[in-house]
């Protein structure tokens, strides 16, 4: 693995990028960064992947709900401000809404008319130039061996539809540090948080204004299979052979 970016308290929040993040979003960055820097035993790999401009869309696997804290500082070591595909509900918590309006982030509504209006928003902001964070099994994996499980096919949809590069992210750790209902991060000792970025996946050859339901499938078995070699790359493990073959 090639040599990763270590999260210092002081020198990453004067490095991050400001333009961009909106007044709570930057606020909480501002915040969270010192305590996963002090509090976990953080690297990123990788992300020189990330175009520095531009649109794009960045792929990660899903363990935690610290996770979107993790990749926002990736994402802002690779010199980008993210902007999140995140379920609607997060808008009806006090002070997170506040967070979710300010950054941009865009909602993740239920029912075919929403749904359609979240990806042409996702379309728009990638068209725009914004980096869009997507988790594409649409939660955290429900496997008990903590791989990533069948994704939906929302992101490729958008990929194929904008011909935005697709980053692929393996996170791994973030579920030591907050593990699924827990209410508390558990910092003590400090866990590894490791984080490794991989380049874009070829997708120029499924490119298309009107993707077909095969070429979305084709699509996202391809930034499946690219997340979760990295995150075998990450754990030192090979995925387990129904992933492979999948």
């Amino acid at each position: 693995m090639a040599e990763g970016s270590r999260l210092r308290p002081l020198t990453a929040l004067r490095r991050f990028p400001r333009t961009g993040r909106g007044r709570w979003f930057g606020l909480a960055i501002d915040v969270l960064a010192p305590f996963l820097a002090l509090g976990t035993r953080y690297r990123v790999t990788g992300a020189h992947h990330i175009p520095r401009e531009g649109g794009v869309l960045v792929a990660s696997n899903h363990l935690s709900y610290a996770d979107p804290v993790m990749i926002t500082a990736a994402c802002l070591m690779g010199g980008r401000v993210p902007r999140f595909f995140a379920k609607s509900g997060l808008w009806k918590v006090p002070v997170v809404r506040n967070v979710m309006t300010s950054g941009r982030h865009i909602a993740v509504n239920r029912g075919k008319a929403s749904a359609l209006e979240s990806f042409r928003d996702t379309v728009s902001a990638v068209r725009e130039g914004d980096c869009v964070v997507v988790f594409p099994e649409g939660t955290f994996s429900d496997r008990d061996d903590e791989w990533p499980m069948k994704a939906k096919t929302g992101l490729a949809r958008v990929a194929l539809t904008t011909g935005a590069p697709v980053v692929p992210l393996a996170c791994w750790g973030s579920h030591h540090v907050l593990p699924v209902g827990a209410r508390l991060p558990r910092v003590f000792p400090r866990r590894r948080v490791e984080l490794l970025a991989g380049p874009p996946v070829d997708l120029s050859d499924l490119v298309s204004e009107r993707p077909t339901a095969t070429q979305q499938r084709e699509a996202t078995q391809r930034i499946m299979a690219a997340v979760t070699s990295l995150l075998a790359e990450v754990r030192g493990e090979d995925p387990p052979p129904d992933l492979v073959k999948a």
